[in-house]
């Protein structure tokens, strides 16, 4: 068998050698075994989680064949969890799989403990009402769960969780922490400029040493751009009462100044600064990377988040999640009533009052240093000291949260050291970007969704195909109910069954508060066509949706999606309902 790190080499490059650990400690159940669950524990199973635990009550038929490629002729007949489990112990034979031939609303009805002892539970291809049931199962246990379904050509994916905190969300673009605005003390030593009640000085590693006026162009042309920044800023601000540049006018002309101490046109280093100019006269403090976005990308983002019934006390809505990396994300988790720790704290909200004590006090309203530095034109010396200098700031930063975090695991009568230095750098290196996510109630979201959402998306062009299959999903589920059996599932004429989907589709429609609104008669006929079909194509496309899901839970890094996921293979397009 071949070890672990050469096993897992490419997905430890993703997500680490701490990630890696928490997969294979985590313990998964699968609600049904068709094709979208199968699929979505065949990732599972190649990327090395733990152990699985196969739930499904039914019998392998000839059917089954045709969209479960985990299954062939000598399964016909035998148990379907049996016969899937064992072809996913093939694919590594590192993971402990079992299985229990039962059907899953049975098992939901009769023994809800069962789901205690799972980390996470995947539910595949369940009917509303035991859907609402088995989250409010999971939400007590507090186990994570995650619901999959395919029906013909459309499919969901929807994350229940009360609340999931991520320390690594590894946002795909991010600014860099340098701190241009607002030097700390050892980086004053060389000159000060003021800007309000604010001392700025100069790199005191660089500044007495490298000149900006200097005229070799090799030395010239090798400054690092934060020096040349600083430089510029000082001398910008004696020549105006020790104020940066606040008008869009000033900003042209600091620019220009930048600008005229080139002394050739091939000089990167100087084209760099002007580019990251914008870092030196925003504001300081954890707002500040909001500010710089704006100033960056020259107009104001709007954080949009949904703000349907059933909000908490903090104002969040289906997730609370920010989508850009901002200051405003630290601000809200800040001050958010988590963080007034108790005994029974997570580990997360520890840490994050201890950063709030931090950013208080000695942070002087920053969060903890990075301490990494991009890639920039400049000597291999210069930048190698310059990085010197942000690690040192950073080891420091992180020395002082460690100390506040064991301060405050001492007062809550917790072990000081039961969270590891590890974690806690962790913590300090991603503080900026920490994210905080919190679901409703599949049942809260059923019966009292957001009506403007709704309503909004109904008439939007763009979301009407995704939320007419929202509500077909669950007038299907409505019509099962009812009639026995859903729309289409048997051979013959379509008509009775396509007019009854209609009505139901209108009852649920009225039900959510949208009277007078329809699902357009295309879909309606679609979905008449489709006969609750589980495709293998589409299964497989909603399984991998849903095990990349897991896999950020379990590992805490990356950002789970919020909403509802909404698959819809007619169009090619897949979209998230914020309800």
């Amino acid at each position: 068998m071949a070890e672990p790190k050469v096993k897992y080499d490419r997905q430890l490059r993703i997500w680490g050698e701490q990630g890696q650990a928490a997969l294979e400690k985590a313990s998964i159940c699968l609600l049904n075994c068709g094709p979208t669950g199968s699929e979505t524990l065949k990732n599972l199973v190649l990327g090395g989680i733990g152990s699985i635990t196969v739930i499904d009550g039914s019998k392998v038929v000839l059917g089954d064949l045709g969209n479960n490629f985990m299954l062939d002729e000598s399964c016909v007949g035998e148990s379907k969890a049996k016969s899937v489990c064992a072809f996913l112990q093939e694919l590594n034979d590192a993971v402990k799989a079992k299985f229990i031939e039962e059907y899953p609303v049975a098992l939901i009805e009769t023994n809800p403990s069962f789901f205690s002892q799972f980390t996470l539970v995947v539910a595949t291809q369940l009917v509303e009402e035991s859907m609402v049931k088995l989250d409010r199962i999971c939400r007590e246990a507090n186990v994570m769960l995650i619901f999959a379904r395919s029906y013909g050509l459309t499919g969901l994916v929807r994350i229940s969780v009360k609340e999931h905190t991520v320390i690594e969300s590894k946002p795909d673009h991010f600014l860099d922490d340098l701190r241009l605005n607002n030097p700390w003390p050892e980086l004053r030593k060389y000159g000060f400029w003021s800007f309000g009640l604010l001392l700025f000085g100069l790199l005191n590693l660089f500044s007495e040493t490298i000149d900006i006026n200097e005229r070799d162009p090799v030395a010239h042309k090798h400054t690092p751009y934060v020096v040349i920044l600083l430089k510029v800023a000082e001398e910008w601000a004696k020549s105006h009462q020790g104020g940066l540049p606040s008008t869009r006018e000033e900003k042209r002309e600091f620019k220009e100044l930048l600008k005229s101490k080139m002394i050739a046109i091939d000089e990167d280093n100087y084209k760099e600064a002007v580019e990251a100019s914008f870092k030196v006269f925003s504001p300081r403090g954890i707002t500040l990377f909001w500010n710089l976005i704006r100033l960056a990308m020259g107009h104001v983002f709007q954080i949009t988040a949904s703000v349907p019934p059933g909000l908490d006390g903090n104002g969040f809505g289906v997730a609370y999640l920010l989508r850009v990396g901002t200051g405003q994300d630290l601000q809200q988790i800040i001050d958010d009533s988590h963080g007034e720790v108790s005994s029974n704290s997570s580990n997360f909200w520890v840490m994050v009052a201890a950063l709030k004590d931090f950013i208080v006090n000695e942070g002087g309203g920053e969060a903890p240093l990075e301490g990494s530095i991009p890639d920039m034109t400049s000597s291999t010396e210069h930048y190698v000291n310059l990085q010197k200098i942000y690690q040192a700031k950073a080891e420091a930063d992180f020395l002082s949260i460690e100390q506040r975090v064991r301060n405050i695991l001492k007062k809550l009568g917790r072990e000081p050291e039961s969270i590891s230095k590890a974690t806690i750098k962790i913590f300090c290196r991603n503080a900026r970007k920490l994210k905080v996510c919190r679901y409703r109630l599949i049942e809260d979201e059923f019966s009292n969704p957001s009506i403007t959402e709704l309503q909004k998306y109904l008439t939007d062009e763009d979301y009407s195909v995704a939320v007419g299959f929202y509500i077909l999903l669950r007038a299907v589920d409505r019509f099962a109910a009812n009639y026995n059996s859903f729309p289409g599932e048997f051979e013959g004429p379509m008509d009775e069954d396509i007019s009854r989907l209609k009505t139901t589709a209108v009852g649920v429609l009225s039900d959510l508060g949208c009277n007078g609104s329809t699902v357009t008669e295309d879909l309606i006929n679609e979905m008449c066509r489709f006969g609750a079909a589980e495709l293998h194509a589409v299964a497989a496309f909603i399984g991998g949706i849903a095990s990349q899901e897991v896999i950020k839970l379990i590992t805490k890094q990356f950002v789970p999606m919020s909403g509802t996921f909404i698959f819809n293979g007619i169009d090619h397009k897949s979209q998230l309902l914020l309800l």
